[in-house]
């Protein structure tokens, strides 16, 4: 297993968050594993997505809001039914 610096892995990580290249490039380009560039971030910031886009990103939330308005339609429909159930 390669041993990097912490400078390395800072700036690595700085890079990735910058946003302008997707994770899976920068890693690339600076030589180190997808996985372990993917891991420095999360060490950083567990919570933030990992290198998406922007499209990535608008796909992602696009498909979240699909989910929603599903789950709203059926429990908009399953209220209904109960309240019609209920009389």
């Amino acid at each position: 297993m390669k041993k990097y610096s912490k400078e390395f892995k800072a700036e690595a990580v700085r890079l990735a968050q910058a946003g302008a290249k997707p994770v899976n490039k920068i890693a690339d380009d600076l030589g180190v594993s997808r996985t372990g560039l993917r891991g420095w971030l999360a060490e950083v910031d567990p919570v933030a997505p990992i290198g998406e886009t922007p499209e990535e990103e608008l796909h992602r939330l696009r498909r979240e809001n699909n989910v929603l308005q599903m789950e709203r339609d059926i429990l908009k429909k399953a209220t209904a039914f109960f309240a019609k159930e209920s009389r």
